[in-house]
């Protein structure tokens, strides 16, 4: 551990944290908000976030009368005892060793062959017990910079046979792993957050190439912007892309696409055509896309009348209708007829979606399914077909269907407590998702049930979106872990921290994050919130998760495959 102390504590509280002096030799420059610090007590070791940076002075005289510039003796005689730094800590875990832990001797440099860290990893997965913080140091403990050793107490790693841990980065200052343990993050519903441009689609692929190499879960996404299946862009000058789901895992991802078109121009690979039928189209879904197509309540009401009369061929039927069949309909049903022939008109804008079908003969969502259960991860490709009220239509419909299979097999493992019947986690990955997850809405889209529901049926979500206030607040009390990029607005920051005690101590940590490559993790997967440099989304990443094979692909077509993606998204 590293022996040489920061600073002292000199006031603080349980509520409010810890102020922290700086001692003379301790650049108050080298001190950076999200920074993982640790406090020794009399009896008890704190795991402690920096929240807070400030300067002080004895004197008052001292910031009246302040040294010239020039004078760096008396700038040299004043630091540490009239001028000195402070920080702010936030205690989030602690350790009070027994007398067991206090009579157990350090490891030995080396063991059978195994490093004084492994060594320590296994003393650490056997006896250390992180508990909530109940207590604060006393006066003047000494406040020391977090070890290797304590990341990995705190954090786990990677090889941990006992866990399914996969490293999501590293600390601000030190290149060690900083792990999430996945059955723990797949168990609840997760957020990724953050401003445009800040990684929030490279940080959402690295997690489920997370979740498929540890096989935690099996995934559905949504790819709204085809950015997680095959090649996606890297942001840059340069032309480049990153390799997607599909090349790194080729025997467990598959492609279902509703614009086939653009996904061959992709040059995707196998990717399996998707359409759905208006009878599979339902009065919830209709409402949820209420807003886009204009849609008034009275609309909505006489679409419940005309559902009652023809089922689920309601929107066949009204398509198909004349003014006066729906004069005629309104005198016999008592509906509305200028509400109906204004739902009509509405409607007619489904028929420019390319996946929508009179009638199918084949249920996709069926065989979506299917691969689902025999452990199959399944990317949805939008293509052309991504703006909001194809994806919001398409998402809710399909989504809806799998929950409902969800349900009745959890129901059977209720009943039958066979394990072989328990479904396999599920974790449905949602972009845009104040759209769905709306105060206004949430009530009548599956994915607020899912979000409410938490782990009852196997099925939970991971939400990306740049628009955290957007979202109902009793949905975001439920998300479990927020892995949270850059963001500016009050209001967003202010949704971040709905239900998280002590967030108060934590904005300012989330306010000072770069723009880029940086995350504030916090929640139900990781045992305390930690900033982290986000891993890399690269070849090194390639080959670690065992893919060799990007590099052998041809120049020529990486850089095909790139103008390609970029002529579809517009550029």
């Amino acid at each position: 551990m590293n022996e040489k102390p920061l600073g002292s504590i000199i006031q603080g509280s349980l509520s409010k944290g810890l102020e922290v002096r700086l001692h003379a030799d301790v650049s108050v420059e080298d001190m950076r908000v999200g920074k993982f610090l640790v406090v020794r007590g009399t009896r008890s070791r704190f795991f402690c976030l920096l929240t807070d940076v400030a300067l002080g002075a004895a004197s008052q005289r001292i910031l009246a009368n302040p040294p010239s510039p020039d004078d760096s003796f008396l700038h040299e005689v004043l630091a540490g005892s009239g001028t000195y730094g402070t920080i702010e800590l936030s205690p989030m875990l602690m350790f009070t060793p027994t007398d067991e832990d206090k009579a157990q001797t350090p490891p030995p440099p080396s063991t059978n062959g195994k490093s004084p860290l492994a060594s320590f990893e296994a003393q650490t997965s056997a006896n250390l017990e992180l508990l909530p913080v109940k207590t604060i140091p006393a006066h003047f403990s000494q406040v020391f910079d977090a070890s290797e050793e304590d990341f990995r107490a705190v954090f786990g790693w990677e090889d941990d046979p006992h866990r399914r841990n996969f490293a999501i980065g590293q600390p601000l200052d030190m290149d060690v792993p900083v792990c999430i343990d996945l059955d723990r993050f797949v168990e609840r519903s997760n957020g990724v957050f953050g401003k445009s441009g800040t990684g929030k689609s490279f940080l959402t692929r690295l997690l489920i190439s997370g979740i498929i190499r540890k096989q935690a879960a099996v995934n559905l996404m949504f790819d709204m912007h085809s950015e997680y299946g095959w090649e996606a862009m890297r942001e840059g000058k340069e032309v480049s892309t990153v390799k997607g789901l599909r090349q790194l895992f080729p025997g467990q991802v598959e492609i279902y696409t509703l614009d086939p078109e653009s996904t061959k121009r992709r040059g995707v690979r196998d990717a399996q055509e998707l359409y759905l039928s208006y009878d599979q189209i339902e009065i919830e879904d209709i409402r949820l896309v209420g807003q886009e197509l204009g849609l008034s309540e009275a609309s909505l009401d006489n679409a419940n009348i005309l559902y009652s009369e023809y089922g689920k061929s309601w929107i066949i039927q009204l398509l198909n209708m004349s003014n006066e069949d729906i004069k005629m309909f309104c005198q016999e049903k008592q509906g509305h007829a200028g509400s109906i022939m204004s739902l009509q008109r509405k409607l007619w804008r489904l028929d420019s979606l390319k996946y929508l079908r009179t009638a199918c003969p084949h249920n996709y969502i069926d065989q979506i399914l299917q691969s689902l259960d025999a452990g199959k991860h399944v990317v949805i490709e939008f293509g052309s077909q991504s703006n909001l009220l194809s994806y919001m239509l398409a998402t809710n419909m399909i989504s809806r269907r799998i929950h409902a299979s969800y349900v009745k097999k959890s129901e059977k493992f209720l009943q039958s407590k066979n394990p072989q019947d328990r479904p396999r986690q599920l974790v449905i990955t949602i972009e845009e998702a104040h759209r769905f997850l709306d105060s206004k809405i949430v009530q009548q889209t599956i994915f607020g049930t899912i979000a409410r529901e938490m782990r009852k049926y196997f099925v939970t979500l991971l939400i990306v979106d740049q628009r955290p206030s957007g979202i109902d607040n009793e949905v975001m009390s439920q998300v479990g872990t927020r892995i949270t990029c850059l963001l500016n607005d009050e209001k967003d920051i202010d949704a971040i921290f709905t239900g998280v005690s002590g967030g108060q101590g934590l904005r300012s940590v989330l306010a000072k994050l770069d723009s880029k490559q940086q995350a504030l993790i916090l929640g139900h997967a990781v045992p305390m919130p930690v900033v982290i440099r986000t891993r890399a989304y690269d070849q090194k990443f390639y080959a670690e998760i065992g893919d060799t094979d990007w590099e052998a692909m041809p120049d020529e077509e990486v850089l095909a495959a790139a103008k390609s993606a970029r002529a579809d998204l517009g550029f």
